[in-house]
């Protein structure tokens, strides 16, 4: 497999330190609010990355944090007249929620900032005993000058930098691109800690680092987060965690692109954001990830209302699929054949191209293509009779395809006694009205089931029913 190293800026063959597994840190959120659509998009794609990289045989130790310790969760804790960890945990639980609904599974740890100050503190102690960071009235300073490589990552020219945007403005500091490692407790602020220079909190870049060489490594194989935290933040993450160990921080760095509004980058700065949970109000968090997916990982993509609605018929196109085979593996009665054999053969070559196309940088846009290309390939076999045999391992193909990206996850709802008996009711209603050629009723009945979500196939092994997943 070949990932687009941003270090590098090229793309490399991806190989762990140890054979088959994996270290793998990605930033999470800082929890004081519902994480956005551009939030989740990190959260799917790397998500993905882990699924693929266990399907091809590796283990992955997966680490994303919860920040909760910043200045954003004080204020806002501060505005609800509550602590700011009771803040932090509330949002930390709806953080689960809406990422068990995009089918993102949880990390193998989600360290906190508040549970791990003693490790942040000792890696604080470290560089400032190695001359890489200075105290002042309580608060400590990276040195960007005593590490040589400052800028590595994001390339920019550090003279522009110096007057640039996001750099925090303190006349005290050396060098304007020096960053925050320990923060002085201010008054009214309900989150601090004892330390060598004082009470006080951790400032935001250094929790990453300490937090990643605790449940990891000095070294690791990848990081991984948004594009907008190459600079400060991941370029920051590597100063700090090379100075402290003189060894690199990251074999390889991968960053996704924007979710835009209008071509301008969603961001609750700009206001222009939507939640995940207001989007999962109207679409399942399936058609959310397939939208997320859809496009090559490191490339914008623009949010719209007309592009989700596509990802929903994309997605009901995959389910009524798998609900076609599954029905064929009940019902049909054609024989099986060595014909089916060699049908079952050819559809592996949708699988090689899935593989290829998902060993080419991630490529999950043209990975939903192969299996548009399989499920077009059985919906063609279909029509002209397969056994159940061949329906059996079509079925298991797709799903193990799409399992991989996160899709073709959701359980088969199950409906209240009553209303299940009222369907199997309509439906046998139906049947007597097509028998006696009462198309006024037959087609009143399917109305009725349509507005319930319900659609009736009519296949040579029997009436499908076909159960709308929004």
């Amino acid at each position: 497999m070949k990932i687009y190293n941003t270090m590098t800026r090229s793309k490399e063959e991806l190989k762990p330190i140890r054979e088959g597994e994996f270290n793998i840190y990605v930033c999470g959120p800082t929890v004081y609010n519902y994480f956005h659509l551009g939030n989740a998009r990190p959260f799917v794609v790397f998500d993905t990355l882990r699924r693929y990289l266990e399907y091809r045989g590796e283990k992955v130790n997966f680490v994303q944090n919860f920040t909760d310790v910043d200045d954003k969760i004080i204020s806002r804790a501060a505005e609800e007249g509550i602590h700011s960890s009771e803040l932090s945990e509330k949002y930390i639980g709806e953080y689960f929620k809406d990422a068990k609904s995009l089918n993102v599974r949880k990390a193998t740890h989600h360290p906190k900032v508040s549970e791990n100050i003693d490790a942040i503190i000792d890696l604080v102690s470290t560089l400032i005993e190695k001359g890489n960071a200075y105290e002042i009235d309580g608060d400590v300073y990276f040195d960007t000058d005593s590490f040589e490589h400052y800028g590595k990552l994001s390339g920019q020219n550090l003279d522009e930098l110096k007057s640039g945007a996001r750099i925090g403005i303190d006349e005290r500091k050396k060098n304007p691109l020096d960053f925050a490692l320990w923060k002085k407790s201010k008054e009214g602020e309900d989150l601090s800690w004892d330390s060598p220079w004082g009470k006080g909190r951790p400032g935001w870049h250094i929790e990453c680092s300490a937090m990643s060489r605790r449940f990891l490594d000095e070294t690791i194989d990848l990081h991984a987060g948004g594009q907008d935290l190459v600079f400060p933040h991941h370029e920051n993450e590597i100063a700090q965690s090379e100075a402290a160990s003189g060894k690199p921080f990251a074999n390889y760095w991968m960053h996704n692109g924007y979710i835009t509004i209008d071509k301008e980058k969603m961001s609750k700065s700009k206001g222009n954001f939507f939640t995940v949970r207001e989007i999962l109000q109207k679409y399942d968090g399936e058609v959310v990830r397939l939208f997320l997916l859809s496009g090559h990982y490191r490339s914008p993509i623009n949010y719209s209302d007309d592009l989700l609605e596509a990802s929903l018929s994309s997605l009901e196109r995959m389910y009524n699929a798998k609900d076609s085979l599954e029905h064929l593996i009940a019902k049909s009665d054609v024989p099986a054949s060595a014909e089916d054999e060699l049908k079952l053969t050819e559809l592996q070559k949708y699988k090689d191209k899935f593989i290829a196309v998902m060993d080419d940088d991630l490529n999950t846009a043209d990975a939903i293509a192969a299996i548009f290309e399989l499920i077009s390939e059985i919906n063609l076999r279909i029509t002209e009779g397969v056994s159940k045999e061949y329906a059996t391992g079509a079925l298991a193909l797709l799903t193990e395809l799409a399992n991989v990206l996160g899709l073709l996850e959701k359980e088969e709802e199950v409906e209240p006694e009553g209303e299940d008996t009222e369907v199997a009711a309509l439906i046998e209603d139906r049947a007597k009205a097509r028998e006696n050629k009462d198309w006024a009723r037959a087609d009143e009945i399917r109305d009725i089931l349509k507005e319930k979500g319900i659609t009736l196939k009519d296949t040579p092994q029997g009436v499908q029913v076909i159960k709308e997943k929004r």
